[in-house]
């Protein structure tokens, strides 16, 4: 790699190519979420946000997850979570549960219907993903592509506990 110029001015800083190619990535990463949130929200009733706590949920299984797990997972805080939580449960998309491993907590779990609402979202999510997301790229580099994500995503996920 090029050995890279000190930025001294305003313009060297807006024209910088690691600052673009990051701006890009931010800026195409804000797109899509509004495309695809938007369609989520338009044909399944619900927001980006609930579609994601409804897919951890998923992962989940029948045990369920704890508030602070789905904070952690969203990094939300768990105030948040409990508002988000308390509209999609009277949404009767999810329910709170004893959890059997602490007497004071509780567990969420997915409810029929918010079984039912994650498949339908998730299929018009992977529709969108493919129209919006892969069908732009050349075809060769689309794999690669989604692996490079992956890695920057574990990078990133890695790097938070220690700006903690």
């Amino acid at each position: 790699m090029a050995r890279e110029k000190e930025i001294a001015t305003a313009e060297q800083a807006a024209n910088d190519g690691l600052v673009l190619a990051f701006g890009r990535l931010q800026g195409a990463a804000n797109r899509l979420e509004y495309i695809l949130g938007r369609a989520i929200e338009e044909e399944c009733g619900i927001s980006h946000l609930m579609f994601e706590v409804l897919l951890i949920l998923g992962r989940a299984g029948e045990a369920g997850l704890p508030m602070r797990a789905i904070a952690q997972e969203r990094v939300l805080s768990t105030g948040g979570v409990t508002r988000l939580v308390d509209r999609m449960e009277a949404a009767g998309l999810v329910r709170r549960a004893a959890d059997p491993g602490d007497r004071r907590g509780r567990l969420v779990r997915l409810t029929p219907q918010g079984e039912e609402t994650v498949v339908r979202a998730a299929r018009v999510h992977r529709e969108n993903i493919r129209r919006h997301f892969l069908e732009p790229l050349p075809q060769e580099h689309r794999d690669r592509f989604a692996e490079d994500l992956k890695t920057l995503s574990h990078a990133a996920r890695d790097a938070l506990p220690k700006l903690r």
